[in-house]
């Protein structure tokens, strides 16, 4: 007993240095999100607006400068991190979407300096590099190499050939590295937990929009094949095994955020009602744990039971698109009702004045201490918040 209370004491008092030591920005908003989830919801479009102007600021101050998305905005190091070409790959088709619905030459110009630099970066034999271009080991990933193919898709069919041949490489890489029964195995991410991965469904998503663009090659069978064997990893209830980056019995939000988008996206693809069923089946059983006010903790057990006190907004804002997508095919109020709330979370965290930094970002975790990018504004937080507010946009409209 002496030495659990020894223990806990340890633990308060480097808590209590720890809190002394954060900068004043970091306790601001430590403070802020300790008051609880604030009560005014923005709405869609300014947030749509603010968050764009800090995805242009994640450019323009990368610490690497090269055209690349800084990975986030740290408040404890107070600095820009690098550029993360994994999600330097998906941010391209939210700024191309943007850049149409807002008739800004700017956000278009952005997308094809990132196309730019990513091309640049092109590892021999088609692969992408995992984490920041600056982090070793410096290793062809697939989960990268599938997030960096959503972008040269969409720069394909926004700008034409000059991004063909990278695509055609990416695609047949992450193609031709399947293994027979559908798994990637060969080229795993060194910054995640080794294993198989449920979530990389997301990459499959690629696949189909590469096949979109750039028909005749079977990147879109490819796809189809890895979204069937992720399809052996769903329990009866709805769950995955295998689908997180560090924590597969306590999966985060967003790593299930990524694995429902690829089998949406599969049965968008082909049709097959088997994936419209499992992704039907995991968002019913996700209904439930969504707070009256968005708020879904930030990790979930295989019983779909709260593994944390914390939000991860991230994958709040995938969840909420999951919804919108899933109610234009089956038609389904409580999931548009679900898809609304988890955006006005995410929303109602997110500041529209105060420092260049911060305004306009999605933090990792509301609160902003909690275990998941913690202090950080993390770039594809901005991105799929931008996504499911567009989407929300969207429904109102044929609403």
């Amino acid at each position: 007993m002496l030495r659990i209370l020894l223990r806990k004491a340890r633990q308060v008092y480097r808590d209590l240095q720890f809190e002394r030591s954060l900068p004043p920005l970091a306790k601001r908003e430590r403070k802020r999100d300790r008051g609880g989830l604030p009560i005014v919801d923005p709405g869609p479009e300014s947030c749509i607006v603010s968050t764009l102007d800090w995805i242009r600021r994640a450019q323009d101050h990368s610490r690497t400068g090269d055209g690349g998305f800084a990975r986030d905005f740290s408040l404890i190091k107070g600095c820009w991190a690098s550029s993360y070409p994994e999600t330097t790959g998906y941010i391209i088709p939210t700024l191309l979407e943007c850049a149409r619905k807002y008739n800004d030459a700017d956000l278009r110009s952005r997308a094809m300096r990132a196309l730019d630099w990513l091309v640049s970066i092109q590892m021999p034999g088609g692969g992408f590099q995992g984490g920041t271009v600056d982090q070793e080991p410096r290793v062809a990933a697939t989960f990268n190499t599938g997030q960096i193919l959503l972008g040269l898709a969409a720069g394909v069919a926004e700008f034409g050939d000059a991004y063909r041949p990278s695509l055609r490489a990416a695609a047949h890489w992450l193609a031709e590295s399947l293994d027979d029964d559908g798994c990637w195995r060969r080229h795993p991410t060194p910054f995640a937990a080794p294993g198989e991965k449920a979530y990389e469904a997301h990459v499959a998503w690629s696949l189909f929009e590469a096949d979109r663009v750039d028909p005749g090659h079977g990147f879109g069978a490819a796809g189809l094949r890895q979204v069937q064997w992720v399809l052996r990893q769903q329990r009866a209830n709805g769950w995955f095994d295998k689908c997180c980056l560090g924590d597969p019995l306590r999966p985060l939000t967003h790593t299930l955020g990524y694995v429902l988008r690829g089998i949406i996206e599969a049965y968008r693809w082909s049709g097959g009602q088997i994936f419209l069923q499992s992704a039907e089946r995991t968002a019913d059983a996700m209904l439930n744990v969504v707070g009256r006010n968005g708020e879904l903790p930030g990790r979930l057990d295989s019983k779909w039971r709260s593994a944390s006190r914390w939000v991860c907004l991230t994958g709040n804002a995938q969840i909420a698109a999951c919804y919108f997508l899933l109610n234009r095919f089956v038609g389904r109020p409580d999931f548009l009702d679900a898809g609304r709330r988890l955006n006005s979370c995410v929303r109602r965290t997110v500041c529209l004045d105060g420092t260049e930094e911060i305004r306009g970002g999605v933090k990792g975790s509301f609160p902003i201490d909690g275990a998941y990018c913690s202090y950080e504004y993390p770039n594809w937080a901005a991105k799929f918040f931008i996504d499911a507010n567009l989407m929300e946009l969207q429904e109102a409209d044929h609403g």
